[in-house]
């Protein structure tokens, strides 16, 4: 009986030398998260993850989910929506925190984190503007 209980006794120890090890080992860095990214790049993006999905999965972060924002009826989620619905008019995008609207090609074009696509004439009569650096340059 004594053998028995001493396997048992050791196989309990070994047991929480093993979890008290990962609950104590330190989270990875970002630079460590990031070098992981690097080498993995291909294999991580086929995942279907993003950089900052993955970091943050690395380090133990908790991402919050972005809300999709309600859209106005003049308003698309899309810019092939916009322009099969703007066949006369140019499709802008609208930042809806700023009311700035940016045109195509311009540096923030779909890329603020808050807005949609638009066509332009609707977007004036909505009281959005031009960015500062267009009115400059156009007078």
């Amino acid at each position: 009986m004594r053998p028995t209980f001493t396997a048992a006794m050791c196989a309990t120890f070994v047991g929480l030398v093993a979890l008290a090890q990962s609950a104590t080992a330190e989270p990875k860095t970002a630079s460590q998260c990031n070098a992981d990214w690097a080498a993995n790049k291909a294999s991580i993006q086929a995942s279907g993850k993003t950089k900052r999905v993955f970091v943050a999965e690395c380090r133990g972060v908790p991402i919050a989910a972005r809300q999709p924002v309600a859209l106005d009826k003049s308003q698309y989620a899309t810019e092939a929506e916009a322009k099969a619905n703007c066949s006369n008019d140019a499709v802008v995008w609208i930042n809806s925190v700023s009311m700035i609207c940016h045109p195509s090609g311009s540096r923030n074009y779909g890329r603020t984190k808050t807005g949609a696509y638009m066509c332009e004439q609707e977007s004036l009569a909505a009281g959005f503007r031009a960015p500062k650096a267009t009115r400059r340059a156009a007078m």
